[in-house]
């Protein structure tokens, strides 16, 4: 009976500790890919600061102006590099800023209150808004196609409807893989012709979504930058189309920005939320750039929420944004 128990127990503690560490595996495992994916940033971020401070003792101007040049080749924008160079002033002044290594110090805070501003994961009560849609927007290349899937994947997941609506009709390649990732995760779809009228899918996408109870729709677009002007009109009427046949949609309109543009990923998103109003930004394609800072850039200027990060082309590689685990992983 005693021999019973202590088997039956030592089963018990293996199980939880197998248990424990695939757990642990799940928690761990994306930043682990994140902390890989920021090592470029890291090395043309930190590393420079790092060597640049290396043996000094004291903080004097040339050694601010090599921080400066630092800050600026790191891509986290013109503004944010220098609200941190004014802060480190003021620091000075104030004598709360005294060594090198205290800099850098202020730097990370500062970097972590800043994507801490942009840390507001999407949350979507199906209770009171059914179905949910979200209109997906950016330019062609940033990674929108991926980024449905993989988002529609984590909720098809979780067991919900979705269905996919592929308004992008000027790239027949672009409906060939949003149908791929359709198949793949379970989703609904809900395509026409190519050279349609994109506004007549998103009209067929809501109708459909409301007849097949779908729990939430997503509303794939073009991404033609080279037609600006063209772009922002259609855009602004598949989001006029997706409010009056659904009342208060889109109710997210989730930008996806391809990390590997740098400073061009501001000037993108400065131009789609004059256009239309983003609500979200997805950052792709962090993993194997140098430019992975254009994140801290992107929330100081244009205070829109960070919604996820993608790592990599595997379905599981974009996660929602969490500003502690970033700041971990590229400090």
């Amino acid at each position: 009976m005693l021999l019973a128990f202590f088997i039956g127990s030592l089963i018990l503690l293996l199980f939880g500790v197998t248990f424990y560490a695939n757990q642990e595996t799940v928690v761990f495992g994306f930043f682990d890919k994140l902390k890989k994916g920021l090592a470029k940033t890291h090395q043309g971020f930190v590393e420079k600061i790092d060597r640049l401070f290396l043996g000094k003792k004291t903080i004097d101007q040339d050694l601010l102006d090599e921080l400066e040049a630092v800050l600026y080749e790191a891509d986290i924008g013109v503004k944010t590099t220098t609200d941190l160079i004014e802060g480190v002033r003021r620091g000075l002044k104030r004598g709360e800023i005294q060594d090198p290594e205290r800099v850098k110090a202020f730097i990370k805070e500062e970097v972590l209150r800043i994507l801490h501003s942009g840390e507001k994961p999407l949350l979507i009560d199906f209770a009171k808004t059914k179905p949910f849609v979200m209109m997906v927007v950016g330019v062609n290349g940033a990674g929108k196609t991926t980024t449905i899937g993989k988002i529609a994947y984590q909720y098809a997941s979780q067991g919900r409807k979705v269905l996919i609506g592929a308004a992008d009709t000027f790239r027949a390649a672009a409906v060939e893989q949003l149908e791929i990732w359709a198949d793949r995760v379970g989703a609904d779809f809900i395509k026409q012709s190519k050279g349609s009228d994109p506004s007549a899918v998103a009209f067929d996408a809501i109708q459909a979504a409301k007849a097949r109870n779908a729990d939430l729709v997503f509303i794939d677009t073009a991404g033609r930058l080279h037609t600006k002007v063209n772009l922002m009109e259609e855009l602004k009427k598949v989001k006029r189309i997706v409010s009056r046949e659904c009342p208060g949609a889109p109710h997210e309109i989730l930008l996806v920005l391809d990390a590997t543009t740098g400073q061009n990923a501001i000037s993108q998103a400065k131009l789609f939320n004059e256009a239309i109003g983003v609500t979200g930004i997805a950052l792709t394609k962090l993993d194997g750039t140098a430019k992975g800072g254009i994140i801290i850039g992107i929330t100081e200027e244009l205070k829109i929420p960070i919604r996820y990060v993608g790592v990599g082309e595997a379905i599981d590689d974009l996660k929602e944004f969490n500003a502690t685990e970033f700041v971990q992983a590229l400090f």
